[in-house]
């Protein structure tokens, strides 16, 4: 499986298992000029901004562990971004990842959503 293939899996995986929790997704792969970030959702009276990060082998760490401090202070500032340009949002807000692994198959080996994974400090 290519690397953009694992992805877009990913995302899939991830939109569907954030549904079942009740998760609203309002935008996939929104861009702007700070950056992009893979799921917007509203979810228990808060705006969530979800960051998916997926994985076929473990050769180089957990999908978790591939968030770099440039990565997360770029989902900071596209989150920022998104709320300074759209009305009528949550006050509350938080960025969460979703962290997918897969088989050599493709097939779904474990899905973890880890909320509040990046802080607003």
């Amino acid at each position: 499986m290519k690397r953009r293939d694992t992805g877009i899996r990913g995302e899939k995986l991830a939109r569907d298992f954030l549904k079942k929790r009740g998760y609203r997704i309002l935008e996939t792969n929104y861009r702007c000029p700070e950056g992009e970030i893979d799921i917007v959702a509203k979810h228990k009276g808060s705006l969530v901004f979800i960051e998916v990060r997926t994985k076929a082998s473990l050769e180089f760490g957990s999908p978790e562990e591939s968030i770099t401090p440039t990565k997360r202070e770029r989902m900071k500032a596209t989150a920022s971004y998104y709320r300074q340009t759209h009305n009528d949002l949550p006050l509350l807000w938080r960025i969460d990842v979703v962290a997918v692994e897969l088989d050599q198959e493709g097939k779904l080996s474990r899905i973890e959503l880890i909320e509040n994974a990046v802080s607003d400090d």
